[in-house]
């Protein structure tokens, strides 16, 4: 099997104990190439130290169909429509956009112990633009 590349939109709640779950693998089929955090959280600063990149949106659809998987735990419409819509623009048909649903069912298959934090109510909750979810 090829290497997957992936990146993981919001490092809060959510994206930080997926992003240090999935450091913790010893698994050589996955490259976590970025990062897209505004705010300092754990995650974040996890990721600087681990060499990942912290990108901006329109950085992270530069990378253009050498990204394969895009996890977008920000679990806010409005943001998903947005890198779609983006995706779009730039032509690219290879990349997926992976959702909180799916970051859980992996997290199901590769943790032990503890479940996923949740940092909503009810996931698919939106929030507006500007609210600091996850």
């Amino acid at each position: 099997m090829e290497k997957q590349s992936i990146t993981i939109v919001v490092l809060g709640k959510v994206g930080s104990a997926f992003l240090e779950e999935l450091l913790g693998q010893s698994n050589q089929r996955i490259e976590i190439v970025a990062v897209v955090k505004s705010g300092e959280t754990t995650g974040r600063a996890l990721a600087k130290a681990r060499g990942i990149e912290n990108l901006s949106i329109d950085k992270l659809i530069g990378i253009g169909d050498e990204l394969d998987i895009l996890f977008d735990l920000t679990d806010v419409t409005a943001v998903r429509q947005e890198l779609r819509e983006k995706l779009r623009a730039s032509g690219n048909r290879h990349t997926v956009i992976a959702t909180e649903n799916i970051a859980r069912m992996i997290w199901a298959l590769i943790a032990s112990g503890a479940n996923l934090p949740s940092a909503h109510a009810k996931p698919g909750t939106d929030y507006p633009m500007g609210y600091a979810c996850n």
